[in-house]
């Protein structure tokens, strides 16, 4: 560019002995003009670069609803993800099990929970029974008799009842895509917390290995593994990640109860999670200077009150899982 302006300045200068005072002027405001417009377009050509360059999730602080909107609407289903959509969260939070023909499906549990779940002839499932409707015994189809957003849930009564059963993993893809298409929303991100532990392998869940295969080839036929995030409390599964599907994104999910210190837990995992997720009672400022030396980003769980949600931001967390995300625009 330099170049190409002096060659124009020196052609200015030689034809300067030929022509008038005015031509010359006129030559000198359109050289002047041309390496005024190279430098502009190159710098917006920059500037778009870096936009097309920049992942979403880097660009803002992550709003993820818990199970969708637990605490507006039924759990882990189709309606609450699009409802979480509406009040504009950033990532959906959910949880996977597999059924007896291997399909992924969104639950919280690896069995039908006494407090939501409806049985096809109204009654209730009792809490002494709800492990005995062990969801990896159950064909797709035989999971379709329960509903599990009818029957009123003690500890969220604002959440709507809606009759709905548990959704597929690929359908919930399929529904979540085609809503922000339809209204030309932002990318979203997906939060699959993988319901596995050492003690109830191949009793209510599938191995580790496993598992992930299994979940990874319904994230790859719907071609949105850079929209995912697999978190777990079970290191297993995110060791078996991290070895074989390498560019997903990882969150190392922490209890209130695992004392050890945040080197302690990295070291056990063995690798550097995309975020580190504890509840929300161990963080302190220290921890978030510690994970973002370690470069991790750090979204406690769950947050259900505007004032904690604006203290942690003030902290400097990078995001929040809350059942409640309507807080976030309060």
């Amino acid at each position: 560019m330099l170049k190409k302006a002096v060659s124009l300045t020196c052609t200015t200068y030689y034809y300067s002995v030929k022509y008038s005072l005015i031509e010359k002027c006129l030559l000198l405001f359109m050289t002047a003009i041309g390496i005024l417009s190279c430098t502009t377009t190159k710098q917006q050509t920059t500037m778009i670069g870096q936009q097309q360059n920049t992942p979403v999730a880097d660009r803002a602080f992550d709003k993820q609803g818990h199970r969708g909107c637990r605490g507006l609407m039924p759990e882990n289903a189709i309606p609450a993800m699009l409802y979480a959509i509406d009040l504009g969260v950033t990532t959906l939070e959910m949880d996977i099990v597999f059924t007896k023909d291997s399909v992924a499906i969104l639950s919280h549990e690896p069995f039908f929970n006494h407090e939501i779940t409806t049985k096809q002839d109204g009654s209730f499932i009792a809490e002494k029974d709800e492990r005995q409707y062990n969801i990896y015994q159950m064909s797709f189809a035989e999971t379709q008799q329960f509903d599990v957003g009818l029957k009123p849930h003690l500890r969220f009564p604002l959440q709507k009842k809606l009759a709905v059963t548990r959704p597929s993993l690929a359908d919930l893809i399929d529904s979540v895509e085609q809503y922000i298409s339809s209204k030309k929303l932002p990318t979203i991100f997906y939060n699959i917390e993988t319901k596995t532990q050492p003690l109830t392998d191949n009793i209510y869940h599938p191995a580790p290995a496993v598992f992930v295969d299994r979940l990874m080839k319904v994230i790859n036929e719907k071609g949105i593994a850079e929209q995912v995030i697999i978190q777990s409390f079970d290191f297993r599964t995110l060791q078996y990640l991290h070895q074989h599907y390498s560019t997903i994104k990882t969150a190392l999910l922490i209890e209130d109860y695992d004392k050890r210190s945040l080197d302690e837990q990295l070291n056990a995992l063995a690798f550097m999670p995309t975020i580190y997720s504890p509840e929300v009672e161990l963080v302190t400022e220290e921890l978030i200077k510690k994970c973002h030396r370690h470069k991790i980003k750090i979204i406690p769980w769950t947050v259900n009150s505007s004032k904690k949600i604006s203290d942690l931001k003030a902290m400097g967390v990078d995001g929040i899982i809350s059942d409640y995300p309507d807080l976030f625009n309060e």
